[in-house]
C-alpha cells in the first residue's frame, strides 16, 4: 500500500459496507479503512431489504453516510408499491443528517428479461423525490446511457449527483458533467487495458471527479478474485494522480472537497 500523508483525507463515495465481508465485523473493517486515510464513506442502498440495515450502520459508526434508493438490478425483488415505500422512508429520514442521497438508482438494461418501462418509471420517480427532498442522486447505468441522459434532462437533479463506476468515453462524461453530474472514479482505472477510461480521467476537470471503490465489487488490479475493500481507495487515488501528473495530496484534497460539497457532509 502506498505511503499516505497524514493530511491526505479521502472519502469513499460508494461502498456497499453492509455486504459481506464487512457485515461480519464492521467495526474492524471501518477501523482498517480509517487507518488507510478513508475518513468518510457513502453507502448506497439497493432496495427496501437493506434501507434499515444501512441506516442502522450509519448510526453506529461516525463517518458513515447513506443513500436511499431502488437499484435497477434488483427491480424484480420489489412490488409496485416500492416507490410509495421509498417516499415514506425518505420522509422519515428527512431529519437524519446521515441520509445524504437518493440512490443507488438508475437503469440496467443488461439484466436478463429486463422490464425497461418499469426501470424508467422508477428512476423518474426517484429523480422527482431527489428534487423534492433536495438530495443528490447516486446513479447506476449499464447498456442504457442514451436513455439515462434523456431522463436526466427531463428531470434534472437540482442538487446534482454522481454517475458511479464510470467506464465510458470522454464525450459521455462531458454530457453528464454538463448536467451537473459528477463522475465516479473506481477500480477500472487501475487496469492498463482500460485505456479509454484512463484517458477520460486525465481530460476531465479534477473537480468533476469523485473517488469510490464500490466494495466489495469492482476489484482493483492485483486483487482480482478477492472482495474489494474501502482501504484500497488509496490505490485508486495513487493511479489517478499518476495518470493526471498530479500529487496524491492534491487529488485527495480536491476530491474530498467535491464529495463533501455534493453530499453536504463533514470530515
Amino acid at each position: 500500500m502506498p505511503v499516505v500523508s497524514k493530511n491526505s483525507v479521502i472519502i469513499d463515495s460508494h461502498c456497499h459496507f453492509d455486504f459481506a465481508p464487512f457485515a461480519e465485523n464492521p467495526a474492524q473493517a471501518w477501523t482498517q479503512a480509517q487507518q488507510a486515510g478513508v475518513k468518510a464513506m457513502v453507502i448506497p442502498t439497493v432496495g427496501n431489504r437493506n434501507w434499515g440495515t444501512v441506516a442502522g450502520l450509519c448510526q453506529q459508526f461516525s463517518g458513515l453516510y447513506y443513500g436511499l434508493g431502488i437499484h435497477p438490478f434488483f427491480s424484480h425483488q420489489h412490488s409496485a408499491e416500492v416507490v410509495s415505500e421509498l417516499t415514506t422512508e425518505l420522509a422519515h429520514a428527512r431529519d437524519d443528517y446521515r441520509c445524504v442521497a437518493v440512490g443507488e438508482c438508475g437503469l440496467d438494461f443488461a439484466v436478463a428479461n429486463v422490464n425497461r418501462d418499469q426501470q424508467l418509471e422508477w428512476l423518474r420517480a426517484q429523480l422527482i423525490l431527489a428534487n423534492q427532498y433536495q438530495l443528490p442522486v447516486i446513479l447506476h447505468c449499464r447498456k442504457a446511457f442514451p436513455e439515462l441522459v434523456q431522463l436526466l434532462r427531463q428531470q434534472l437533479p437540482k442538487a446534482g449527483g454522481v454517475y458511479h463506476g464510470f467506464s465510458g468515453s470522454y464525450q459521455q462524461a462531458t454530457q453528464l458533467v454538463d448536467l451537473g453530474i459528477k463522475i465516479g472514479v473506481g477500480g477500472t482505472i487501475t487496469y492498463s487495458r482500460a485505456q479509454k477510461t484512463r484517458a477520460t480521467m486525465t481530460k476531465l476537470p479534477l473537480s468533476a471527479l469523485l473517488l469510490e471503490t464500490d466494495a466489495p465489487d469492482m476489484p482493483i488490479a492485483g486483487y482480482q478474485g478477492q472482495p474489494n475493500r474501502p482501504e484500497r481507495l488509496v490505490d485508486i487515488v495513487t493511479v489517478l494522480a499518476q495518470l493526471r501528473g498530479e500529487t496524491y495530496a492534491h487529488v485527495a484534497q480536491v476530491a474530498t472537497l467535491t464529495t463533501t460539497e455534493l453530499f453536504q457532509i463533514k470530515v
